[in-house]
């Protein structure tokens, strides 16, 4: 481990290099409270909330643990409005709707509001002062960070490429969590239409690693302590977990997806068509769909989840479960059902023993 990433590690007070995914709508604060007081860095995503909802979870972390957690945003571009690619796309899931006896919604809405547009939660965030801030599908003005960075506050951000890593030590972030082609939910890519290396997680690592002075934290495929000694032998400062924190039971997850991880072959597939982005996903009846739709018009990120989460809802009230953002990443068969700090204990006794 090299000195900054013995630093990085040091300055957060962890006992161990291990960090939860903030998985927006699947983590919670007590989950991020219990990982942070098992000696990890908790992590909660407001990239779904308003202002109001993201400071209520930040209180609700802090009143379960004195600890530092990580408070993850999404960065991506204000998505461009395309009524006619919107009205194609309702038309095109029509019929997906029509098997729950619905109707699509008759117009798709920009539910998420970029961070790097969003004044508002920048001021709420200053103020609020958390230890962590990470930031998933690109980099806010160079005004935020260093703003931020002023606070005391530690920058984290997602690199899935070397070109992408280089932008984020350029703009003086303080880790790069390099995700690599394995890992669950979306894609950290800061331009969705750009060509996709698609490079495996500890490959990535090595050429960030390799290229850059710049605390490295592995992500993707990473279920066991065994898996979180590889990435370190490999270069990383840490490790960030996510499916294998779903089927917790301080996890948002409902049901049928957590039936889903743990019942299911395993199989996850990369699509577009829940977002908008590209995402992995349980292998489910929404990603069948996805596969047979060519060629594919998807209206941008987030307008396009309008649609997705809509269908997911319909489905639900008839009962039936697979049509919903069920995000795992690749070793999903690997995930263990139990309460986080247990589990980031566990994690902890496998990677002293790997290491041995």
């Amino acid at each position: 481990m090299s000195d900054r990433s013995a630093q990085l590690i040091d300055r957060l007070g962890l006992q161990t290099p291990i960090f939860q995914a903030p998985m927006a709508g699947v983590s919670t604060p007590q989950m991020a409270a219990a990982v942070t007081n098992a000696g990890g860095l908790g992590a909660i995503g407001i990239g779904a909330a308003n202002v109001e909802v993201a400071q209520a979870m930040i209180a609700k972390t802090r009143a379960a643990t004195d600890g530092p957690f990580n408070v993850n945003v999404f960065c991506h571009r204000p998505a461009v409005p395309s009524p006619e690619r919107e009205a194609e796309w309702l038309a095109r899931m029509a019929p997906l709707f029509a098997r729950f006896g619905a109707e699509p919604p008759r117009d798709l809405r920009e539910i998420y509001t970029s961070f790097a547009a969003d004044g508002a939660m920048q001021d709420m965030l200053c103020a609020q002062r958390p230890d962590v801030v990470s930031f998933h599908f690109g980099l806010p003005d160079q005004g935020v960070i260093e703003r931020m960075k002023a606070l005391g506050i530690v920058l984290l951000a997602t690199a899935t490429s070397l070109p992408d890593a280089q932008r984020i030590a350029e703009r003086g972030i303080d880790g790069i969590v390099a995700q690599g082609w394995q890992a669950g939910g979306h894609r950290g890519v800061f331009d969705p239409d750009a060509q996709d290396e698609r490079l495996a997680t500890l490959d990535l690592v090595r050429q960030i690693v390799d290229e850059l002075d710049v605390p490295v934290i592995a992500a993707g495929g990473i279920m066991t302590g065994a898996d979180i000694a590889e990435a370190l032998g490999a270069g990383a400062a840490a490790a960030q977990l996510g499916t294998a924190f779903i089927a917790c039971p301080e996890s948002s997850a409902d049901a049928g997806y957590r039936a889903a991880l743990l019942n299911g072959d395993g199989a996850t597939e990369m699509t577009a068509v829940i977002s908008g982005r590209p995402a992995r996903c349980l292998a489910n009846s929404f990603t069948a769909w996805g596969q047979e739709q060519s060629p594919l018009a998807v209206p941008d990120y987030p307008i396009a989840y309008d649609a997705g989460k809509a269908l997911n809802e319909a489905a639900k009230a008839a009962g039936k479960t697979g049509f919903g953002a069920q995000w795992a990443g690749q070793g999903a068969t690997r995930a263990r059902a139990m309460p986080a700090g247990e589990l980031t204990q566990l994690l902890r006794r496998e990677l002293a023993e790997a290491a041995a």
